[in-house]
């Protein structure tokens, strides 16, 4: 039988699957909560230590740099190992140069936002982090199926989430979203996950920055840097925007971009 052809995505979640404080309290918005949580996978053109070794030099860049390896969050990365890119503790002068880089390479963002509805959680996911976790992993596994390749799914390193029973959830999930459609005999891929430090594996940065663009818009309403980097974020799922399901009005395109519209209102009970 011939070996299938090997492939890479790069993958990193943003916000958080918190939904209550003590007593079962609603904090969503509140004290650092977010008010979605979201997956994104990153695909490159190019072979996959090209691309490493652009990102690994500007790390290098971002290191040597007198101006830049004196602020205080670099400098702290710097001296326990090495710096690497993390668009939420990044100044704006660190993230300039990645989007930069980002914007002029050949890559693109599939994601999936999940609003956080307690009583969606609670029905739909019996309440469990994990649960929520592989409903959302699994819209993204389930087109990978027919490629007819051997998908490893990079995938950052965060927690209870991404533990291996939570991530064969997700695989049977995205199976069986498969199969309701389509004979399970033309699945023709085989995915496997590889969960790293995103420390060590300097790619995951991209998933990382582009999410975090796509989380400010669902947070703040600001696009700033959506807009800057649209044409690399191939596809937005609003996964639980129930008002917009007809039509399929909840995918979002470079073409049909998100806007300060889709910031998430107030929680919902």
């Amino acid at each position: 039988m011939t070996p299938l052809e090997k492939a890479h995505r790069f993958l990193d979640e943003v916000g958080d699957t918190t939904f209550f404080g003590k007593g079962r309290v609603p904090i969503l918005g509140r004290d650092g909560v977010s008010l979605g949580f979201g997956l994104g996978m990153v695909e490159f053109a190019a072979p996959v230590p090209e691309v490493r070794g652009q990102v690994e030099q500007l790390c290098r860049s971002v290191e040597t740099d007198d101006y830049l390896n004196r602020i205080p969050s670099v400098a702290k990365r710097v001296q326990s190992g090495g710096f690497h890119f993390h668009a939420k503790d990044d100044p704006p002068e660190v993230r300039e140069r990645l989007f930069k880089w980002i914007r002029d390479t050949d890559c693109s963002l599939e994601m999936v936002m999940g609003r956080k509805i307690p009583a969606l959680f609670a029905r739909k996911h019996n309440g469990k982090d994990s649960e929520f976790y592989a409903d959302l992993l699994s819209h993204l596994l389930k087109s990978k199926l027919k490629l007819g390749r051997r998908l490893v799914i990079n995938i950052a390193e965060r927690g209870k989430t991404t533990r291996n029973h939570v991530l064969e959830l997700a695989m049977n999930k995205a199976r069986e979203r498969f199969t309701k459609n389509q004979d399970a005999a033309v699945i023709s891929s085989e995915i496997v996950f590889n969960v790293q430090n995103p420390r060590t594996e300097p790619l995951l940065c991209v998933p990382d920055y582009l999410g975090w663009t796509v989380q400010r818009v669902f947070e703040r309403g600001d696009t700033r840097y959506y807009d800057f980097v649209r044409e690399r974020i191939s596809l937005v799922l609003d996964l639980y925007d129930a008002e917009k399901y007809e039509g399929s009005r909840n995918y979002y395109t470079p073409r049909k971009p998100l806007t300060a519209e889709n910031k998430i209102g107030p929680p919902v009970s």
